[in-house]
């Protein structure tokens, strides 16, 4: 069941990407709130504004410019402001060391960008089924990694 009123932060430095996840998205639902920032720089910025809806859960590209998606997530995981907010790692690379690097650095799910359109509206649908206000903890074996 897709949860309604939920708000997505979403740091990627691909405008391809950005516009087929926002399509994707808009397919998928319409109440769901998404801000999106241009790297890890950019999103600390508009994590710091009032303006936006504090996000339900951040979904976070590693390969950046000025910020990678480590540098942020680390980041994030220091603030005693954001910290809480669940990191979910978005990313073209799939290799172990990458999932296993987010994993131990607080990120909260890790997702392999999907290369059909259709598999990235299963993907969101799986992440905007997940309660995120449930601290659940997985393990690298188990849960952690999204399939879509």
């Amino acid at each position: 069941m897709i949860k309604k009123g939920l708000a997505i932060f979403m740091a990627d430095d691909d405008t391809d990407d950005l516009f087929l996840f926002k399509n994707a998205l808009d397919e998928v639902s319409t109440e769901v709130f998404l801000t999106v920032a241009s790297d890890g720089q950019h999103l600390m910025e508009r994590l710091e504004q009032d303006t936006p809806p504090c996000p339900d859960f951040i979904l976070l590209d590693l390969n950046m410019p000025r910020k990678n998606g480590f540098e942020c997530l680390a980041e994030l995981k220091q603030s005693e402001k954001f910290k809480g907010i669940p990191v979910v790692i978005f990313s073209t690379s799939g290799d172990s060391d990458a999932v296993e690097k987010a994993f131990h650095s607080g990120a909260s799910r890790f997702a392999k960008k999907p290369r059909s359109f259709k598999k990235l509206k299963s993907l969101i649908k799986e992440l905007l089924a997940i309660n995120w206000k449930q601290n659940t903890i997985y393990s690298l074996k188990n849960g952690f990694l999204l399939s879509g």
